[in-house]
């Protein structure tokens, strides 16, 4: 049975009154997120079928639910935001008891959560400590302390405390989960899992495929500055900044940025430390991430697929910000990409590491 067909019976048997009863009210509130997470997975992991994702997009992202979408369907849309909030308070404190540099993938964390409990009874209710925990490991170390008695003199002194460290090894957070929350996570499970975290963090159930040479890597120059699309970006070059005919008017205008020719799913890196100020939809930019790098200095990135920040959100060279694609005022996929000085856009060029750039 083809994923379409799958989707339109499992949407049928759940929002006719008829179909239920005929099914059976138990069998129905049983079966009902199987169907439904079946259909899900058959059609969100299948060739071509972008538009799918929106479930997954929806989750993890926010935004306003399609109209026509099933009202228990909603729901567990909803029930999965609000689980997400719960894991991100619970992943926050414990990334408080890491070392400076170690944090947790979030991605990661809700990738699984969403692979075990989307369309169950309360998924809010697993989304505590004990499920953040399954991410990571807990060591007793001891540092030397500096304080000061009565008489005012220093004394150094050992203390104990405890440490979170995060876990790479996915074997064992599968059996950390099953150890600590009793789930039985299955092959299934696992590699749905992983289509999710994939689709969230790089466009496709797949992983890298689709990407250009290069991009599975940040290139950064000697500056720190960090080329958005990966090394080899000059040979997808398609427009300059500065004047060109315009492709949609075919008049002379000034163009405000560099387009770089990618294609949809290709990670956009930010280009320097620096906060987001923007991640939205523009009717020219399409989705779009503009990043304040301090200075007077910002960059921006348009015609995006997807965005994986936010604003108020704090990045560094080389982290994935969007995903490209062909949104707004575009002819095709490309990242267009500007680089601002006091507001005043300038040629990218000046910035962008070369190729040819030797340590």
């Amino acid at each position: 049975m083809s994923p379409a067909i799958l989707v339109k019976a499992a949407a049928s048997i759940l929002t006719n009154e008829k179909s239920r009863k005929a099914v059976g009210w138990v069998l129905t509130a049983v079966l009902s997120p199987i169907i439904l997470l079946l259909a899900f997975f058959c059609t969100t992991f299948s060739g071509g079928a972008e538009h799918n994702r929106t479930v997954v997009d929806l989750c993890f992202h926010g935004g306003a639910v399609p109209e026509g979408t099933p009202a228990e369907y909603q729901a567990y849309i909803q029930e999965m935001r609000d689980s997400f909030a719960l894991l991100d308070a619970a992943m926050q404190a414990v990334e408080g008891q890491m070392e400076e540099g170690d944090g947790l993938d979030d991605i990661r964390v809700k990738a699984v959560f969403f692979a075990l409990y989307f369309g169950t009874d309360d998924p809010a209710a697993h989304a505590g400590q004990t499920f953040v925990d399954c991410f990571v490991t807990y060591e007793e170390r001891t540092r030397t302390v500096t304080t000061v008695d009565e008489e005012g003199n220093e004394v150094e002194t050992q203390e104990t405390y405890t440490m979170a460290v995060p876990i790479s090894d996915l074997q064992q957070i599968w059996q950390n989960l099953q150890r600590l929350t009793g789930t039985e996570v299955s092959p299934e499970q696992q590699a749905n899992a992983d289509s999710v975290y994939n689709i969230v963090k790089y466009g496709v159930s797949t992983g890298t495929e689709g990407w250009i040479p290069g991009a599975d890597v940040p290139f950064i120059g000697a500056d720190g500055f960090c080329s958005p699309i990966g090394a080899g970006w000059e040979s997808r070059v398609t427009s300059e900044f500065g004047y060109r005919r315009d492709p949609f008017t075919g008049e002379t205008r000034g163009h405000t940025g560099m387009d770089l020719a990618v294609p949809t799913g290709t990670p956009v890196r930010a280009a320097l430390p620096g906060t987001v100020t923007a991640a939205q939809y523009h009717s020219s930019y399409g989705y779009y991430v503009m990043i304040d790098h301090g200075s007077g200095l910002s960059t921006l990135y348009a015609h995006n697929s997807q965005l994986l920040v936010r604003v108020g959100q704090t990045v560094e060279a080389g982290d994935i910000i969007s995903l490209s694609g062909s949104t707004g005022r575009s002819t095709g996929p490309h990242l267009h990409f500007e680089v601002r000085v006091n507001g005043q856009r300038t040629n990218p060029r000046y910035y962008l590491p070369t190729t040819s750039y030797e340590e």
